[in-house]
């Protein structure tokens, strides 16, 4: 706000706020404009003017240079009237520069390009109104900055181009390049905000950027950017955000520092750590090696192999030991475990080696891995878990899970650049899901989410075995987002993860009473079949895809791969650990597809091992499932073996028993019990809860249970039959049933209940 009446007073800004064009439309008796310019005996009769109060005097100013004489003259002025502090445009002003109207977009554009300097937003403004506006600025925009550079000296403008190219304003960085002292460099700083090119916070606006790096003589700028790699590398300072700067500013990168922008990148974006490598080597620098890797890490096994290969081939290469590890690990993530053994064993990684050949039945190298191989964090890592695969073939689960715990805590510091073939915690999910641990898998798979084990790698194996533990509790909407997260965040699957994405997509669908889903999902799950050859740590997923193929009358296209399966675990010696699960879902996929000689294999199997905890309960549910297929129902031991279910975590499975079995029995009692025990275990009120049903509705539900159509139903009723249905899905609602068989169960009961009421009064 310019000050009321007569007094004096100063105006303060840096270049380009509009000082100059302010004084224009001011009335004093002196003006003075660029007072930061003047000699100190000007500016000390200047002072000695406003002192005698006989003229309005208004005086503008830079903030620096800053002599004595301009401190002594302002101080004066302070007294007359606060100093005028010019600041940025807001999008009103921005607007009005550009005419009549702008959109509200081009305008917001302006600002983020200029922050609001009104000398900027008039360079950009006026070549906008001149040229059009493509999306991008205008290059007469950037020519009208050459008078402004023309006051820079060579201090000042190599200080620019360093902070271009992504140089904080600090000592550290820029004193070294620079060859000042730190009080010449806070002088320097002091002037480069003062030509409003430099913000407060030590950036430049990226139209300013923009002009400079155009602007300037091309062997200056890339001699500036050359010493301040060199000085950063020597200070062992990160180098990654000025190449990101300068590829972004010039579309190249420097040569000079593309192996160290490499290195750094490997944690936040392997991609890009890819990209750096394959640089490097094409200036002269073999890096493929690391470029094999990084671009693992970054998820892109394709490219990983190609890189890996070469290397693979060359015998003298340097780097053909992380060729050989590259190979190994694309090829253990699409199931080729004998090929991956067969170069781990090349690279000297016998830990991962003897892990490839435990997926497939040849356990004996675990045995001969060390305890503990402390030469390197994934050495070591990589032996425990040797280890934890070992005891869940032939120990106890918790000492695997130990193992496995033990082997991810080791690898979280360095995390996301670690290139595994698979990760401890996958495989402590894997064991905690077979051993109904499934709060111990949630937990692990958390954690290496949080510390990025594996990089891109590995982020979509986490994700599925994470919504597989949703699908197991029943939280199927919960695990189908995740799902749906997991196939949106990549354009393609490798074979394992898109083997475990089909058994979840059909999970969820058997789980959700989904008939079309599973339809739908089957082919993509029957083509995942055949890109995955059978191993140990699939079989969850291949469980889930017999089960639907059984609902679907096609269990004969999967026979194969459960004879595979079958053969493994024989070779393994039935592990109860890996068996348990197994014969759990083959025995269901019998009981869909009426095989009751494979459902008394199954159960056998399953009762053989119910001296332990999970598996009592699996078995215990299993003698229930064949009990009510052949009409034999027991209200209290179906309701207990449910409820052992729900409390190992499998609620879905526990709620289907109880309701599976509510349905066949001819008790009403019995039924209304089971029906609200599957209601407890879903989460759902029990039928105690239920609202009453309206009359219309009760007259319905009489004519559905006598055994008539929705049109039957409607002529009765003089109503049509798209009402009848509508009665009773708002029936099924109301009673909180899952399906039509359900809808019956729960409609005889309550039948039942209002028949004993009348009873009861005549009793009493």
């Amino acid at each position: 706000m310019i000050p009321p009446g007569n007094a004096s007073f100063a105006i303060q800004a840096p270049g380009g706020y509009g000082k100059s064009t302010l004084l224009r439309t001011l009335t004093a008796d002196l003006l003075i404009d660029d007072a930061h310019k003047l000699s100190a005996p000007r500016l000390n009769e200047v002072r000695e003017l406003v002192q005698r109060k006989e003229q309005r005097v208004i005086v503008a100013y830079r903030p620096w240079p800053r002599n004595a004489a301009l401190t002594e003259l302002t101080e004066v002025l302070k007294r007359e009237a606060p100093p005028l502090l010019l600041g940025p445009l807001n999008a009103i002003q921005a607007a009005q520069c550009l005419g009549s109207d702008p959109p509200e977009a081009l305008t917001r554009f302006v600002l983020e390009q200029t922050h609001g300097v009104p000398r900027y937003v008039s360079y950009l403004a006026r070549a906008i109104r001149e040229h059009g506006f493509s999306g991008a600025v205008p290059p007469a925009a950037l020519m009208q900055f050459a008078a402004d550079f023309e006051e820079l000296d060579a201090d000042l403008w190599r200080l620019l181009l360093a902070v271009a190219a992504g140089t904080s304003v600090s000592t550290t960085a820029l004193c070294p390049l620079l060859s000042l002292e730190p009080q010449q460099l806070n002088d320097l700083l002091a002037a480069a905000r003062a030509t409003g090119l430099l913000s407060p916070s030590g950036t430049l606006p990226p139209l300013a950027r923009q002009a400079l790096v155009t602007l300037s003589p091309p062997s200056h700028r890339d001699n500036v950017w050359r010493q301040l790699l060199q000085t950063r590398l020597r200070q062992g300072s990160p180098v990654l955000p000025v190449v990101r700067s300068i590829k972004t500013i010039t579309g190249g990168y420097p040569v000079e520092a593309l192996e160290a922008a490499g290195e750094e990148a490997l944690t936040v974006d392997p991609a890009l750590a890819a990209e750096l490598f394959g640089a490097a080597t094409l200036s002269g620098r073999p890096a493929t090696g690391r470029q094999a890797k990084a671009a693992a890490l970054a998820g892109d096994l394709r490219h990983a192999l190609q890189f890996a290969d070469s290397l693979v081939a060359a015998s003298d290469s340097a780097d053909r030991s992380d060729g050989l590890v590259s190979v190994a690990i694309a090829l253990a993530h699409r199931g080729q475990h004998e090929r991956s053994a067969a170069m781990f064993q090349w690279a000297g990684a016998d830990a991962f080696a003897a892990i490839a050949k435990a997926a497939i039945g040849q356990p004996e190298q675990l045995d001969a891995t060390p305890a503990v191989a402390a030469t390197t964090t994934v050495a070591g890592a990589a032996s425990l878990m040797a280890r934890g695969v070992r005891e869940t073939l032939t120990g106890s689960p918790a000492l695997a899970l130990s193992a496995f715990m033990q082997s991810a805590a080791l690898l979280e510091p360095a995390g996301r650049t670690v290139l595994l073939p698979d990760s401890p915690a996958a495989l402590a999910a894997l064991t905690a899901i077979h051993s109904s641990e499934l709060g111990i898998a949630e937990s692990v798979l958390d954690n290496a989410l949080t510390a990025g084990v594996g990089a891109q790698l590995l982020v979509a194996r986490h994700h599925l075995l994470h919504a597989w533990v949703l699908m197991l509790r029943g939280k199927t909407a919960e695990a189908k987002q995740e799902l749906s997260r997991t196939l949106a965040s990549r354009a393609r699957l490798e074979p394992r993860e898109a083997l475990f994405a089909a058994g979840l997509e059909a999970g969820i669908a058997r789980r959700d009473s989904d008939t079309a889903g599973l339809q739908h999902a089957w082919p993509l799950a029957h083509t995942a079949l055949f890109q995955h050859p059978v191993d140990l740590f699939t079989l969850l997923p291949l469980g889930e895809l017999a089960i639907a193929a059984a609902r679907l009358g096609k269990l004969s296209h999967v026979g194969s791969f459960l004879e595979d399966a079958d053969q493994l675990l024989s070779k393994l010696g039935n592990p109860p650990l890996w068996t348990l699960y197994w014969n759990w879902n083959r025995l269901h996929a019998s009981i869909l597809a009426e095989d009751h000689a494979s459902m008394r294999e199954h159960l056998t199997a399953l009762t053989r091992q119910r001296h332990h905890d999970f598996a009592s309960v699996l078995a215990s549910a299993a003698e229930c499932w064949v009990s009510l297929l052949g009409g034999r129902v027991d209200a209290a031991v179906v309701a207990d073996s449910a409820q052992r279910l729900h409390a190992v975590g499998l609620s879905w499975d526990g709620a289907r028993l109880a309701g599976q079995a509510a349905i066949r029995t001819t008790d009403r009692r019995d039924m209304t019990e089971l029906l609200d025990c599957a209601r407890v275990m879903q989460g759902k009120p029990t039928g105690r809860d239920d609202g009453p049903l309206s009359e219309r509705e009760q007259e319905v539900a009489g004519l559905v249970l006598a055994g008539l159509t929705y049109k039957q139903i409607g002529d009765h009723l003089f109503i049509s039959a798209k009402t009848v249905e509508h009665h009773v899905a708002r029936m099924r609602q109301r009673l909180n049933c899952g399906s039509r068989a359900e809808l019956l169960a729960r409609l005889r009961a309550m039948e039942t209940s209002r028949a004993r009421v009348p009873q009861q009064r005549q009793r009493a």
